[in-house]
Formats: structure tokens, sequence, C-alpha cells
């Protein structure tokens, strides 16, 4: 075992903390958990916890179903919403999913994500992520089964009568409680959306402060009475929710993107990463808009990608 373990397990213990959560998540980003007692954690830890991984979309085939969650103690927090009642403490912490042989789940999208840092990492790179959450707040609307957004709010509106300031506050506070620093929070252009950026982190790191985000989010609009929906296009006459996701890379402490000789500031690594990403948008689309729903907030004239070019201010 080795300290990460020892230290998760001595803060269950020290923290009376009554309840585990395991995270992770499927193949189209929906996040799966497993709860259990403190009891079972030191065998989780050697062992993993096994499951049905073919109940679970995208992961293996029936022939391939048993797999393993092990979870990572690096990603051991305290859930600050998770209960009412503060007696019955729970934690989280995210899994890397295995076969029964130890190796790897070619499928799960933690360990996908962890192949590809590796690979930069071989070529001397570190990714940096820093995301633009957008999300929509709203409520039951006036007819039986309908909907509408929480206010009539729009682009940094401050709208002190209204639920929005003090959810940020309270969903911001929240995150941090969590170890994912925020940097800025506002209302966005439509009535009942919000933005929370957040600080950048590695890409893995940012991957599971991403699924953490978004439950935290539900969880604090929950206890103001609202819902919270990161729906593409909830609303077709109001915009769209995205996630705009600024990458860097870092040769150590090197901005691997920034030549100061250059005439647009872009070293030849950034531009050969714009022509990746353009070279590969068809395939990137598939995972980043994977819905029905993606298509109808992808129009153009609304600041949404709707050709696979690039130019210094150019949002088409």
């Amino acid at each position: 075992m080795n300290r990460q373990q020892e230290f998760v397990l001595r803060a269950v213990e020290e923290r009376e903390i009554r309840f585990i959560r395991l995270w992770f998540t499927d193949i189209l980003g929906y996040l799966k958990s497993v709860m259990m007692s403190p009891s079972e954690l030191e065998g989780a830890f050697e062992e993993g916890v096994g499951f049905d991984g073919s109940s679970i979309e995208g992961l293996s085939r029936i022939s391939e179903s048993d797999t393993i969650a092990l979870p990572d103690p690096s990603t051991f927090q305290i859930l600050p919403f998770d209960t009412d009642h503060p007696e019955l403490q729970t934690a989280r912490m995210f899994c890397d999913i295995t076969m029964p042989d130890g190796q790897p789940s070619w499928s799960d999208p933690r360990q996908i994500l962890r192949r590809q840092v590796k690979l930069a990492a071989d070529e001397g790179f570190t990714c940096m992520i820093s995301p633009e959450i957008e999300f929509y707040l709203f409520q039951p609307g006036a007819d039986p089964g309908s909907i509408e957004p929480t206010d009539n709010g729009g682009y940094f509106d401050q709208a002190s009568h209204n639920i929005a300031p003090r959810f940020r506050r309270e969903a911001m506070t929240a995150l941090d409680a969590m170890g994912i620093v925020t940097e800025f929070s506002h209302h966005e252009t439509a009535p009942g959306q919000q933005e929370i950026d957040l600080r950048h982190a590695d890409a893995l790191t940012m991957a599971d402060n991403i699924m953490t985000f978004r439950y935290l989010i539900k969880q604090v609009a929950a206890a103001n009475g609202v819902r919270a929906t990161f729906m593409p296009k909830p609303f077709t006459e109001h915009a769209g929710s995205a996630m705009h996701s600024h990458i860097s890379l870092f040769e150590g402490d090197t901005n691997a993107f920034h030549d100061p000789d250059d005439e647009i500031s872009l070293s030849k690594t950034a531009k050969h990463f714009i022509a990746g990403i353009l070279h590969r948008a068809p395939e990137i689309s598939a995972v980043t808009n994977q819905w029905p729903n993606s298509y109808k907030r992808i129009v153009f004239g609304n600041e949404a990608p709707t050709a696979a070019t690039w130019g210094v201010s150019n949002r088409s």
C-alpha cells in the first residue's frame, strides 16, 4: 500500500467519513457511481471493485464483462453537498477501469485520456486546459410539464432580485471545497444562463474536475429549488450552452505555443496543433457533439463553430 492510500484511510477514519463513492464515466460522459462503507476501502485499494462492464455503455462486450474499478487515491475529496446530515459525511474518488488481468481497459475514457497524456509527455509536452462552462438554471413553467429559465437576466447582469447571484456564490464555494479553483462566474447572454470559468489544470485533473463540476452544479441547484442543465440547446429561442476550452502545451515552464518573433506570436508547434484539430474536426465533433440536440446549437451567427477553419478572430 502506498502513501496516498494510507493517507486516505487515515483521513476517512479521522474525519469519520460514513460513505465513499467510487466514480467513473461511460463512453458518453455519464457519471457512474458505486458507494461503499469505509471497512471495504482497503480491499478496494488492493483488488479494486468488480462489476459488469457490459452493462455500462461502450465499456465492454458481454464476453469481457468482468471489469475492475480501481480507486485513485489522489482524487480523494469530501463531498460538500451530498447529504443533509453532517454526521453522514461522504467522500469520493475517481476510478481507473481495468480488466481482471490488471491491464487498463481499452474503452475507459479516463484510461484513454491517460494514454494520450503519456504520448504527449513522451514528446516533452504537458497539456493544460482551462474551460468556460455554460449551463442553464430552469424551473417549472406555467403549463404542466413545461420549463422556463429562472430569470430574465442578460450578459453580466447582476440581477440581484433573482436566484442567480446566490447560486453562483454557493456553487463557487462548493467547488472550492472540492479543491477546484474557479476564476470567474457571471450571467450569460440568455435568461437563466450561467457561466463559471475554471483555473487551468493538467488534462487528466481537468477531466475529473469537469465531471465533479457537473455533479456539484446540479446539487447546488437542487438545494436552491431549481434545476441545472448542460443541454447544448434547451430553448429554441435562446442561446445554446457550450464549454469553450483554452488549451496550451508546455515544455517544462515554457509555453510551447508562443513565439515572440512570429507575426501573430504563434510557434510552429501551435500551428501544427491547430492544423491537427482542423484535420480531425469530423472525428472530434463525433465526441464533442454526440446528440441531435448538439447540432441545434451549431448555427451560423451564434458564435458556434460551423466550419473547420481558423483565424485570429474567427468564430465561424
